[in-house]
Parts: C-alpha cells; structure tokens; sequence
C-alpha cells in the first residue's frame, strides 16, 4: 500500500496544474515544496502572465492573420533543432514533437480550456521577439504575446481553486517545508521520495527561507513527477553550463527567479538514473535592471523595451543589426558575454522612456495584476506609468543629461571608467537624428521603428514616433546600465511525449515523470536553442495538462 497515488515535486504552476488534473480524474495526489504556504504558485505568481496562442479572437479582431503552420515555421526558426528531429532522430527528437504539439494546443484547445477556467487576456496583444531576420528565421512572424488580464497571479487562479476543492474532497495535500534529497528506486522504478522536513518559516513570498532540517520523511507512491524548476537563482550552475562558444558570463548578475530556483531536484534525478539534456540551452536576458526594493538575492527586473533606444556596448559602440531592443534576447546577450562585458547601455530620451519603457513582472504592472481599468487607461496617456516613473527616479542606472557630452560624462561616472567617449557618443547620436531628419532614412533600426508602428498596438502606445533623441521638448537624454538578468533554462529532464523520464540510453524510467521547466518545459528542450516569448508560462500549463492525463 502506497502513502498516495502520486507524488509531486514543486508547487508552483506546472505541478499545480499536474496535481488538479490528476486529483480531478479522482486520483490521490501529494504535493511536495522547500517554501512556505506563502510562496505557493512558485515563479508563475511573479510572472507578467504572457501566453503564446496563435490565431486567437484577440488577434483576429486585431487584423493580425495567423496560423499554426506559421507559427510552427516560425518556432523552427527559432529552435534550430539539429538535423533529424523531424524525423524522430537525435538529441532533438523529442524537442521537436513537443514543439509539434504545444503549437497544436495554442492554435486549438489552450484558449477555450483557459477561458472556460475563467482566464482573460489584454486585448491588445504584444509583439515580442520579433527576430529581424530573413524568413526562415528566429522571431515572431506577428503579435503573438497574450498578456493575462490579472498577469501570473490570473493564470494561476484556476488551478489555486481547483487545488482547494481538491484539498477539500481529500484527494490533495500540499505540504510545505519538504525538500526532497533523493528518489527512492525499487527493481529500477521510481516508487517514492526521501525528503528533509525543514523549521517553520514566516519568511514572505519570494523571500529566502532556512535550509535547517528537523527531520526526514520517506513517502512512497505509483508514480512521481518531477516540477520543480530550473537552475536561475544558482549562478554558479548557470556559469558552468554556459556554452564556451558564447563567451563568458559576468562576475555579477542579477537573479529574475527566487533563490529556491536552484536546480536542485535535476542533480537528484540524475542520480536516480534520469537524464537531463541540453544543459547548455538557457533564456537569460540582457535588459536588467537592480530591483530598488528587493525581495530575493540579486533581484532583478526586466525592462520590455520598444525598439527605439540605441543599444550600445560597454565601448559606447551600436549593436549590430537586428539586435535592437526588443528583437532577439538571446542574440544581444551572446553580442555581450561574446565581448566579455558585463553591461550594455540604452540610450534615449525622456519621451521614449515614457512610451516604449515597460517593465516585466505582476509586481510591476498594478493594472494589469489588480485589473484596474482606471489605472490601466494611463498607459495611453501622457507620461510613464508609475512603476516605470519609480525606477527613472530611484535607479542609479539611470543618468540623465541635457547633452552627449554631460551624457557620456554621467555614463562614465557610473562605471568608474573612461569606456564612453563623449565625441564618438555625440556622432552616433547625430548620425541617428540626421537619418531621422530625412523622412526616410537607411538605417535599419528606423526601418523596423517605421515598421512596429504600422501595427495598431504598437502606434498607439508602444512605439514612440521617431524624432530625433536630441529633440528639446522629448529631453532630457537618458542613459540605462544594463545587466545579465538570469531566468529560464530551455534544457531540462529528457521526457517523451507523455511526460516520462528517459535514461541516458533513451527507455523510460519507470514510475518518473517531469513538467514545466524542470523539464525543459517539455521533451527536455522544446525551444531548442531560442524561444518565441510567452512558451514559458504556455510550457508550464500544457505539459502539467499532459502529465495529469498520462499518468
């Protein structure tokens, strides 16, 4: 006799969604997690809530014509599996299958199951990742990014309530302050979990809790999922899977995941037998930001920028087309590890700042998470909205100066260097505004501005109209520092289609399964080396809606 029918490990939105699923096929679930009650829904809570769907009402009433076999072509792009996964062959295979299927469920079944749920979306939809480059590759064809109406907190709703009526019937318990050390294995099948019970802790959400363990417990079940995250918080981990062909990472970075992000559980499975795959595969950003009131380690914000602020190296040099802001993450970021340097800069103007700054998080966007239109309506009007305004007056990293020169001055003092020459700076920018300054113009990032704007969303309250930065009612100049902001891991436990763990000889591993980013959000790697934006949270729910049928 087993203590349950299914053990799973993490409690933030994949394995919620698992445990609801199965708990709702009458199946006894318990749920296991190193935070407190407080931190429940784990990294979903902090999350802007973005949802990749293809073909939605959303974009439809939009003008935007979408399809799965575009978005399809469009992930491909992105992935770049290696040669043969479309033919079920090589380290790919089973990445690319998920891929298959996740652009499936986004073009089909995702949006009706959510909004049945009681889920609803800003109806003006986002374009993230727009890649830039030929057809073929990395990047969003269309506005594909679906933001949640009440952002992570909203998407995770559902499954908060389906887990409290579970609880309520006696097929659910979620028990907090266990930490799972090892996987119990009988006649080579997983069977149970060990775990350490850790002290009592009051800490808030998101907030660092004690590792001092009480006791021990050992649980035993049919099955296990694995669901607890990636490797985000453990900078060390993330610095000695970074691909040397994409140089070096920073000394410092800032942490846009909580400290309890620390790839643990994936070591424990491995040693259990389990393989884990594309270890080297990460979705960190460029555009952090220090958080001003922080609530983990190194906590950091992402700025969603529009695409009109020049984005410069350490050296004060342009990166290279297509790299502008807002185009392709992963590219800047190698752009900048590649150089060895630990920042980049922005720079703009007040008046862009207040358009095109946008910042990511439920915490940073009160009208979208609290679902106040009053509030919301700010952002078509005049000025920044107040999270933004917050970081512009608080933030160090942000200079400001009433010329280039002032300007590269300001940067400067920032760095302690003399890595901005204020000559080369002021050229740059003029030879930005004279291109501005003829109406047409050569330059490839006015060309994409000119472009974002011929999209209604973007027009009309995320893309600034181009003038020159030097313009005196758009001033002052604006410098941002920028920072390698850790998030995602795209590797993870190698699963099939179903959501069971593979050995490294690729068989099943019975009695193993893994979700969400633990997972690589499916398959091992779903996104193959890029992601299209609004696949993580997506990643989550549909392979915790697999693994809660499977199983």
């Amino acid at each position: 006799m087993t203590d349950t029918d299914v053990i799973v490990i993490g409690a933030g939105l994949s394995g919620l969604v698992t445990a609801t699923r199965l708990t709702a096929r009458g199946r006894r679930v318990i749920v296991l997690d190193s935070e407190p009650a407080a931190s429940l829904g784990g990294q979903a809570f902090w999350s802007f809530g973005g949802l990749l769907l293809v073909d939605s009402p959303e974009q439809r009433r939009l003008g935007v014509n979408d399809s799965a076999e575009l978005a399809f072509s469009d992930w491909l792009g992105s992935a770049n599996f290696t040669s043969g996964a479309e033919r079920g062959e090589g380290p790919d295979a089973q990445g690319y299958a998920w891929a298959q299927r996740y652009v499936e469920f986004a073009s089909g079944p995702m949006r009706s199951w959510l909004h049945g749920e009681g889920v609803r979306w800003f109806p003006l939809v986002q374009w993230a990742e727009r890649g830039g480059y030929p057809a073929g590759g990395h990047g969003n064809t269309v506005p594909r990014f679906h933001v949640t109406w009440g952002t992570g907190p909203g998407v995770l709703a559902p499954f908060l309530r389906a887990a409290r009526a579970a609880r309520d019937a006696g097929l659910l318990q979620i028990r907090f302050r266990h930490r799972v050390t090892g996987l119990v294995t009988t006649d080579g099948a997983v069977t149970g979990v060990r775990a350490e019970v850790l002290e009592p802790s009051t800490v808030g959400r998101g907030e660092p809790s004690s590792r001092a363990a009480t006791g021990e417990v050992e649980l035993t079940a049919d099955a296990v999922v694995v669901a607890s995250g990636g490797i985000g918080a453990n900078h060390d981990l993330v610095r000695a899977a970074w691909p040397g062909s994409a140089g070096r990472l920073p000394s410092e970075m800032l942490s846009g995941v909580p400290d309890a992000t620390d790839g643990w559980m994936l070591a424990t499975a491995e040693d259990a037998g389990a393989a884990v795959v594309h270890s080297d595969r990460m979705w960190h950003y460029p555009e952090g930001l220090p958080m001003h009131t922080p609530v983990w380690g190194r906590h950091g914000i992402r700025i969603l920028p529009g695409p009109s602020s020049l984005w410069l190296d350490a050296d004060g040099g342009r990166l290279p087309a297509p790299l502008f802001p807002g185009y392709d993450a992963l590219g800047a970021l190698r752009h900048i590890t590649g150089r060895g340097d630990s920042h980049s800069w922005f720079v703009l103007n007040k008046t862009i700042m207040e358009t095109e700054f946008a910042l990511s998080g439920s915490d940073q966007n009160p009208d979208l998470t609290g679902k106040d239109v009053r509030l919301l309506a700010q952002r078509v009007l005049p000025g920044a909205v107040g999270p933004v305004a917050a970081f512009a007056e608080r933030s160090p990293e942000f200079v400001w100066a009433a010329n280039p020169a002032e300007l590269a001055a300001g940067m400067n003092a920032l760095t302690g260097s003399e890595r901005i020459d204020a000559g080369a700076l002021a050229r740059l920018i003029e030879l930005r505004d004279a291109q501005v300054r003829s109406g047409l113009g050569k330059d490839p990032q006015l060309m994409a501005i000119n472009h974002a704007r011929t999209y209604v969303v973007d027009k009309r309250m995320r893309v600034s109209p181009p003038r020159p930065l030097t313009t005196p009612k758009d001033g002052p100049l604006l410098a941002v520092r920028l920072s390698v902001l850790t998030r995602k891991t795209l590797g993870g436990l190698h699963t099939d289609t179903e959501t069971r763990v593979l050995r490294p000889d690729g068989q099943v591993l019975p009695g193993l399964y893994a979700v969400g980013e633990a997972a690589g959000f499916g398959g091992g790697g779903v996104h193959g080396e890029r992601a299209l934006e609004g696949t993580f949270l997506g990643g989550c729910l549909f392979s915790g809606r697999v693994a809660g049928g499977a199983i």
